[in-house]
């Protein structure tokens, strides 16, 4: 009896091995992007620190008056998910309430990005725990700091294991443009919802825009694989609609160009997948970038967390180095403020992703940074 319990036991390691060995040759292969990064064209001192926390950050919003809203980042575990800075210190908001999960009513899952429209409405975007929950988008007032606006999107949409990363919501405010990352099923999309009518769609399903390339994330601390093993790769994340409403530009964070499509293109019921996709173009070459933004005159800025670096894209398509400095652990997400002010968070995900809680504490704390590159964004952007 116990010979055969034995011999069960090491057939079952066995296969645990073959199984292990055939995801790392399935999966676990990639290649490390070359440094595209340059001499920086502004000295560390430009950085301020807005915020230090005990959390990392996920992304932030900058109203037109100043006022500063962000989230911690939800791969963290914080105890609350959006704040607003007050006298320097995170309160939640619009309140506690909203933090905790309460049937019936209202409330934050896992959220992630934030945005500020030109109507003076604060958007979150709840990606639902990988939609095991019900994805959702909600606005409120800044006047009022009341929800005014609130949409479930469905399953054929953001679906299990889906990601509603980042986003961000047109001049006029009738048309939101949504990362779907998908970095669990590895089947990303553009989302389009149009706030008026409540309807959103699922665009370049799959396309080779949105996907992920054979990249892996090297950041000065750590290779970004998990268990060692299977590297992190993550689907369309980057995305930024320029000031015109004219291009959405966006890519994969674990890919080497950014791309972009006429937003009259996304917005186009007549055109099929395949007319859809033949209107995508290649704009340039870029790092490894999580977050993105784009000031008035077109340029779009990328973090780089491989190089602890914010990098320019102009309309010449050609890379900059604005920024280098080992405090920018994973650059993450921006924000355009009053005053030409660029607004960046660092999540630090090198600390939180696939280690333990006692790990991130360590390294805490986290911040939230800004420097003036010269040119003026719109403020929530």
């Amino acid at each position: 009896m116990m010979r055969t319990v034995l011999r069960t036991v090491v057939g079952l390691v066995v296969l645990l091995l073959i199984a292990i060995v055939a995801l790392r040759l399935a999966f676990g292969g990639g290649e490390r992007l070359e440094d595209r990064t340059a001499a920086p064209a502004l000295p560390a001192s430009a950085l301020e620190v807005v915020a230090t926390l005990d959390f990392p950050p996920g992304n932030v919003a900058v109203s037109r008056t100043g006022r500063v809203f962000f989230t911690l980042h939800p791969d963290g575990n914080p105890p609350t998910k959006v704040h607003e800075l007050i006298g320097g210190k995170p309160v939640p908001y619009p309140d506690a309430a909203f933090q905790q999960p309460a049937p019936g009513t209202p409330h934050f899952q896992s959220i992630l990005s934030l945005r500020i429209d030109r109507q003076d409405r604060l958007w979150v975007l709840d990606y639902a725990d990988y939609g095991r929950g019900q994805p959702r988008i909600a606005a409120f007032d800044l006047a009022t700091n009341r929800l005014v606006h609130q949409y479930d999107f469905p399953r054929e949409v953001a679906g299990f294991l889906s990601m509603l990363n980042d986003f961000n919501v047109d001049a006029d405010g009738r048309t939101i443009y949504i990362a779907e990352s998908s970095p669990l099923r590895q089947s990303p999309a553009l989302v389009v919802y149009d706030i008026a009518t409540r309807t959103s769609r699922r665009l370049l399903d799959g396309h080779d825009s949105v996907r992920a390339g054979p990249y892996v994330i090297h950041t000065p601390e750590r290779v970004m694989r998990l268990f060692g093993l299977l590297p992190l790769r993550i689907g369309v994340d980057s995305i930024a609609l320029d000031p015109a409403g004219e291009w959405l530009y966006y890519g994969p964070v674990t890919g080497d160009r950014l791309n972009r499509i006429r937003t009259s293109d996304l917005t186009d019921r007549t055109l099929d997948a395949a007319a859809l996709a033949a209107r995508v173009e290649t704009f340039a070459p870029k790092t490894l970038s999580d977050g993105i933004t784009i000031d008035r005159d077109g340029t779009v800025y990328l973090s780089d967390m491989e190089h602890a670096a914010v990098v320019a894209l102009g309309q010449d398509r050609k890379l900059r180095t604005l920024l280098k400095d080992a405090r920018l652990r994973w650059p993450d997400g921006f924000s355009w403020g009053p005053e030409g002010w660029l607004y960046v968070t660092c999540s630090s995900l090198q600390h939180v992703l696939f280690v333990s809680q006692a790990h991130m504490r360590a390294h805490a704390p986290y911040q939230i940074f800004r420097f003036k590159p010269g040119p003026m964004g719109v403020p929530g952007q």
